[in-house]
């Protein structure tokens, strides 16, 4: 039978599909829509299996809430172009918002809601087939709080926050606080947010860089009482690219790779070790003040801290969770 542009207009609005894909399936099918759509549906099916070993490292996020309940979701895809088109940006609106209406909890959850006459995921695989892209979704995030906030970046959808609180929050201030987790990127509220594994690992860090600096330090010195200038001797290529410019002989060569092995093993062996655990955590509390949202510099008002803000505003209100996804590397 013949396929009118009444059933291809029809079946793509059912579908989505581009017009060609819905006239094809149409006609093979012989106009019969359930077998049209079936043709569909496998073709995105063989998309999805053929392309499972790319990466899609595009895509769209978003943010959604509902009073007490807030959700980031992302739907990945492999291309910006892709990513950009109004279709996929409604599908992922689509999801969000069922995902919201819902409360899932997780994105299984999610994946399993029905969506028309098939369910969220066999939705994604649907769309897959019509872009001849990867698609998948990821970066499922909750919060839920007395109140919540959300804040979806203008930079093509690529960045969300959600946060909730123990009490209404005033809106202004609420996404102010929301606007500094997306451009400062806390891992905790405070503190005790931290876990001591990354707390352990950061003073560790912070034991070797200082007594790397110290041993540096008492290097440096001894070169410098010795005539030879350490920016000279730095490194093997500093020393060859120097002498062949005059600008240090060998024997200052050979002179400095003495000083530098002995002055590295003696300051090393005798480094003061209360001096560098002090050092080291100090550089643990100037690293716990960057990462934890109340130590943060308010992006809004360097001279206050993101506690003084919202204990100005409000001294009962408080953060209890938030949640940031980025499709960009940062």
């Amino acid at each position: 039978m013949a396929v009118t542009m009444a059933d291809i207009t029809k079946l793509r609005k059912m579908t989505g599909a581009g017009m060609m894909d819905c006239k094809n399936a149409l006609t093979d099918a012989e106009g019969d829509f359930d077998k049209a759509m079936k043709i569909l549906r496998e073709k995105g099916q063989a998309v999805a299996a053929k392309r499972s070993d790319r990466e899609a490292s595009e895509g769209c996020v978003l943010a959604k809430k509902t009073g007490d309940f807030a959700v980031i979701i992302a739907l990945k895809c492999e291309t910006d172009f892709v990513a950009q088109n109004a279709d996929f940006v409604k599908l992922t609106q689509d999801i969000l918002d069922l995902a919201v209406a819902n409360k899932c909890k997780t994105l299984d959850e999610v994946k399993a809601l029905p969506m028309g006459d098939a369910t969220v995921a066999q939705a994604v695989t649907d769309r897959s087939g019509i872009t001849g892209e990867k698609m998948e979704l990821d970066g499922y995030m909750t919060v839920e709080g007395a109140d919540t906030v959300v804040y979806n970046h203008m930079n093509r959808n690529g960045l969300c926050t959600i946060v909730a609180f123990n009490k209404k929050v005033d809106e202004q201030l609420g996404k102010q606080i929301a606007m500094q987790i997306a451009a400062m990127n806390p891992i905790a509220i405070d503190e005790d947010g931290v876990s001591e594994e990354i707390k352990q690992k950061e003073i560790e860090v912070a034991v070797e860089k200082t007594k790397a600096e110290q041993v540096q330090k008492a290097v440096e010195a001894a070169l410098k009482k010795a005539g030879i200038n350490p920016a000279h001797v730095d490194s093997e290529d500093h020393m060859e690219s120097n002498m062949a410019k005059g600008w240090i002989t060998a024997e200052d060569v050979a002179k400095a790779k003495e000083i530098i092995a002995t002055v590295s093993a003696e300051k090393a062996a005798n480094l003061p070790e209360q001096m560098i655990q002090n050092i080291a955590k100090g550089r643990l509390g100037k690293f716990l003040k960057e990462v934890c949202l109340l130590n943060q510099e308010d992006v809004m008002d360097a001279k206050k801290t993101v506690r003084e803000v919202l204990k100005e505003a409000d001294p009962e209100l408080k953060v209890t969770d938030f949640k940031r996804f980025t499709l960009r590397a940062e």
